[in-house]
């Protein structure tokens, strides 16, 4: 089986996972890239490997329209964990813990937030139950999911839909998506890595 090894953690092609961070309010001092590498860093001290980690990009609030409108744009990453020994499961309550450490509080569905992280795609897997769908039942309809991933991985394949990352960012309309900034992480070795 192949592997791959990037950000000092190798591991089975088939055991990646991709994770969404997305933030459009600060948090205890912490705004825009700040916060992303902070929440970052807070996966790891979670337990979850990080792999690699897409630049920021800045992206309008979703979905357009009236329920989003006058909030601040927002700054988006993807990250490629290992999942181990996690199941999707866990890999979600260690989500939602990292969540809360930031402040997230879910008012509204579409509400402005400190932290949103979400499982993109758990190792291929396909899950349908409440509290979690896999894989991200609306990622293949975001520039600002497909865009970081694209820098991540332009040839992984939706398990529902077979099509790759590249080929569903191609075919969205311009949702206003822009790269701005390079990220840096601490990876599960200690090493400090930075995306360019």
């Amino acid at each position: 089986m192949q592997t791959a090894k990037r950000g000092g953690v190798a591991k089975e092609a088939a055991q990646r996972c991709y994770v969404g961070l997305g933030a459009n309010l600060p948090h205890q001092g912490l705004a825009g890239v700040a916060l992303l590498e902070a929440a970052i860093g807070a996966l790891v001290e979670e337990g979850v490997a990080i792999c690699a980690v897409s630049s920021a990009w800045r992206s309008p609030p979703w979905p357009p329209g009236a329920e989003t409108e006058g909030q601040p744009d927002y700054l988006n990453a993807v990250v490629e964990t290992a999942a181990g020994a996690l199941d999707p499961a866990a890999l979600l309550d260690r989500l939602l813990a990292v969540e809360r450490r930031f402040g997230r509080e879910r008012r509204a569905r579409w509400a402005a937030r400190t932290l949103d992280l979400d499982i993109i795609d758990f190792a291929g897997a396909t899950v349908s139950r409440p509290g979690l769908t896999l894989p991200h039942p609306r990622a293949h309809e975001r520039a600002f999911v497909l865009a970081p991933l694209c820098e991540l991985a332009p040839d992984w394949r939706h398990p529902r839909l077979g099509e790759t990352a590249r080929a569903l960012l191609a075919r969205l309309p311009d949702q206003g998506v822009e790269r701005v900034a390079a990220l840096r992480f601490r990876d599960c070795e200690g090493g400090a890595s930075r995306i360019s």
